[in-house]
């Protein structure tokens, strides 16, 4: 997905919207996956028509919404909109608390695929979990009402709790305050560390986002996901080892992948962390179960006053796990991780030990998921149209730089054990062993790793 709000604000029309889906299929993301291209909020007139509807603004819309979403439609990608479950939108346009039925059917009508549902002016009608549910359930219920299946992206901030409710009636729900573009810096206007939050704010750092949401990274579920806001990779304001952890770790805890950055002016190492099949494979796994923080440890502290070090663990559907060692301290770090603290919950749910041999008490290969990033010579060519994924330069179905989803599933390529998704192979770890990293400041190690063959196999692999 891409959102315009990020990096364009209210500078957006159907020009740029289409240069963007444009660039979205010549520069490979639609065949990695990414779908959606969102109009965010400033698209409307300030008033509604004579009856009622929303319209859009004819200056930078000319054309009208729907010819927008037709042209995207033809290119093989999907549409999003915007609205607000209050009275106007954040940025004082008209929004569609009260007239549900009547927007969904517009959205409908034009086409659109998605549906950003922001929080702005919602007359207090917040506070509990039942007044925020029923004033977003209309929207959901007006959605299915027309028949047209539509993404419902919640954006109520985290407010009451949304991972606990909004599974039932809606694609996604934000659970904090809006991202912004440093990696830990704190933010009076983002004052909420916690999830328990009851202001949520804006200028949420990536570290913030991911400490919050490590308490219940599993109420994201398939077809319902905790959302921690666009990337923002490429934006300028974190370094790239911080921008590694930012997609690293979206993609880990299944928050969806929403680039926010100027796609036609990216540059060749925002492209390549954007681009990076290996990553995008453990967003897209067909088990859809997110990581989960296992163990949060002291590090250096930075400018800031912040530091700290994290092992997180994902299970994936082919057998394998992915782990991320998270070095949020101000030095460089050997980081190190058990395969009894990586498969702590092997032994102490589900019948632990008495199910069979422990994961622990097999070895392991480890495949770096980023060893294989594009270099900047080749995503360069791309950039400049002098090589497409399936141009002259290579071709994506041996590439270990580049992947095709749209000719070939993510789970389809595991399977076959594309390179490009499996990352390289760096090392072994033996069972009972330890696996060792040096993490760079701000930086991740991240791991897809895999039961050597002749380990022991537990009843659950079995089966």
């Amino acid at each position: 997905m891409v959102d315009r709000s990020i990096a364009y604000g209210c500078d957006i029309d159907a020009e740029t919207l289409l240069e963007t889906a444009e660039k979205m299929v010549d520069f490979g993301f639609r065949d990695l996956g990414y779908k959606y291209v969102i109009l965010d909020d400033c698209w409307s007139d300030i008033e509604r028509s004579d009856n009622g509807s929303l319209v859009a603004n004819s200056t930078k819309f000319p054309d009208g919404i729907k010819a927008v979403a037709d042209q995207i439609h033809d290119m093989g990608l999907l549409f999003g909109m915007y609205s607000s479950a209050g009275l106007y939108t954040c940025a004082q346009y008209p929004a569609s608390l009260g007239h549900e039925e009547q927007d969904a059917q517009t959205f409908a009508d034009w086409g659109v695929d998605y549906l950003k549902y922001d929080n702005c002016y919602n007359q207090g009608q917040e506070g509990n979990s039942q007044i925020t549910f029923n004033r977003y359930n209309a929207m959901s219920q007006a959605l299915n009402k027309t028949g047209r299946p539509i993404f419902y992206s919640m954006c109520n901030w985290g407010i009451d709790y949304p991972w606990n409710w909004a599974q039932t009636m809606a694609n996604s729900w934000r659970m904090s305050g809006d991202v912004y573009d440093s990696f830990d810096r704190p933010d009076d206007r983002c004052p909420c560390t916690t999830y328990n939050c009851q202001l949520a704010g804006f200028h949420c750092s990536i570290m913030n986002i991911i400490g919050k949401v490590a308490s219940f990274p599993d109420k994201g579920q398939p077809g319902g996901w905790n959302d921690m806001d666009a990337l923002e990779v490429g934006n300028g304001g974190m370094s790239d080892d911080e921008y590694k952890v930012h997609f690293s770790m979206w993609a880990m805890i299944k928050s969806p992948l929403i680039m926010g950055t100027n796609i036609p002016k990216m540059t060749a190492s925002t492209y390549s962390i954007l681009a990076d099949p290996a990553v995008i494979a453990i967003s897209q796994d067909s088990a859809s179960t997110p990581s989960y923080r296992v163990w949060k440890r002291p590090a250096d502290v930075d400018e800031y006053g912040q530091g700290e070090q994290s092992l997180w663990v994902m299970s994936l559907s082919s057998g394998d796990y992915a782990i991320a060692l998270l070095n949020a301290g101000n030095t460089s770090m050997e980081m190190n991780a058990t395969l009894e603290e990586i498969f702590i919950d092997k032994a102490t749910t589900g019948g632990g030990a008495t199910s069979g041999p422990l994961p622990s008490s097999s070895g392991w290969d480890m495949y770096d998921l980023w060893a294989n990033r594009m270099d900047d010579v080749t995503a360069n060519s791309i950039l400049q149209g002098n090589a497409t994924v399936n141009g002259t330069i290579m071709d994506a179905s041996n590439s270990t730089m580049l992947y095709n989803a749209t000719e070939m599933a993510y789970t389809d390529g595991i399977k076959m054990n594309h390179t490009a998704l499996l990352g390289a192979k760096t090392s072994s770890v033996p069972p009972m062993g330890t696996i060792s990293a040096m993490v760079p400041r701000h930086g991740i190690a991240l791991y897809r790793l895999r039961k050597q063959e002749g380990s022991p196999m537990s009843k659950r692999d079995e089966l």
